[in-house]
């Protein structure tokens, strides 16, 4: 395979990768304010490819938060205990807009590559042609 390919399999793979990532933060943004829900992540793991022995990315499992939930108090609502407590989410918003925002230019750089890779390639088809 050539290095132009090995390069636009690279790029699209953490195009995946990150697209993945964005799906997770944008339900974990979603789900704020649901009671009982536990942010979730992926991590990346790097897969060599047998056929080309080229790396690329990989999401791995989800991973949900462990820390505690966030104790709310509110005697009204349905999930209350006996003392006014419900178990809230333990999605921090800051934490999920930079991660979005992290995802974001990351996805916006592997787009790059995939862009300056497809134009060199077709640059380098003009030059055999001529």
């Amino acid at each position: 395979m050539s290095d132009f390919a090995n390069s636009l399999s690279v790029s699209s793979s953490g195009l995946k990768a990150q697209a993945n990532r964005l799906r997770h933060v944008s339900e974990n943004i979603s789900n704020a304010d649901t009671p009982g829900y536990r942010r979730k992540s992926v991590p990346f793991e790097a897969v060599r490819d047998i056929d080309t022995n080229v790396e690329q990315v990989r999401v791995g499992r989800v991973i949900l938060d462990r820390s505690d939930l966030q104790q709310i108090y509110d005697p009204t609502h349905p999930m209350a205990d006996d003392s006014g407590h419900y178990d809230g989410s333990n999605v921090d918003l800051m934490i999920e807009i930079a991660d979005a925002r992290e995802a974001q230019r990351s996805y916006e750089a592997n787009l790059k590559m995939f862009d300056q890779t497809r134009n060199m390639s077709s640059a380098l088809m003009d030059l055999l042609r001529n």
